[in-house]
């Protein structure tokens, strides 16, 4: 089975304030990866109601279902960033996640932050992180499971050394299901 993208758009939705440098960064690395445009809009919601105080995290499920009922149906595929750490129900914090097949997946990049870690912040580091958690939970909507090659973005990453250990792109295999070429 060959997937294959399609020409409309990918909207990316900054839910909370993200530098203009890094939606555009971000909006050209997801062309990139996927050859559709990217739109960009910023969008405020009451965060309260997705909080879990006994987590005292955000729930990433209820904030997914959210974009996605908020995402104008002209869209191809819709993104939610966020700068809050995010829950599922299984697992301790998740980066990002998506609906398999779907149009519809966020991320957040509270965990992706060096200074969370107790080092240095790192604009460049954390734009990369990004933006690889981005193209990996698009690369989920597009119906591409967990790769097993290291370096693929989409192999899975539960710890943010995970992250930095794969590249911003997808390997041969998960390209040629997804049916794009790699942006040199």
């Amino acid at each position: 089975m060959e997937l294959k993208v399609n020409d409309k758009n990918i909207l990316l939705i900054s839910f909370g304030h993200f530098e203009k440098y890094y939606l555009t960064t971000l909006a050209e690395d997801i062309l990139c990866r996927f050859l559709v445009p990217v739109i960009i809009e910023e969008s405020y919601i009451d965060l309260n109601e997705y909080y879990d105080p006994a987590r005292r995290q955000y729930d990433g499920n209820r904030l997914l279902r959210m974009v996605d009922s908020l995402a104008p149906a002209e869209h191809f595929k819709s993104i939610g960033l966020f700068r809050t750490d995010l829950f599922i129900p299984i697992l301790t914090f998740i980066f990002g996640q998506a609906y398999f097949k779907g149009r519809t997946g966020i991320a957040s990049i509270y965990r992706l932050r060096n200074e969370q870690y107790g080092m240095e912040r790192d604009d460049s580091l954390l734009l990369d992180r990004l933006s690889k958690v981005v193209i990996h939970e698009l690369g989920h909507t597009f119906g591409l499971v967990h790769c097993h090659v290291p370096d693929c973005v989409m192999r899975s990453g539960t710890y943010v050394e995970d992250i930095d250990q794969k590249k911003n792109k997808f390997c041969s295999k998960c390209e040629e299901l997804i049916g794009t070429e790699y942006c040199t």
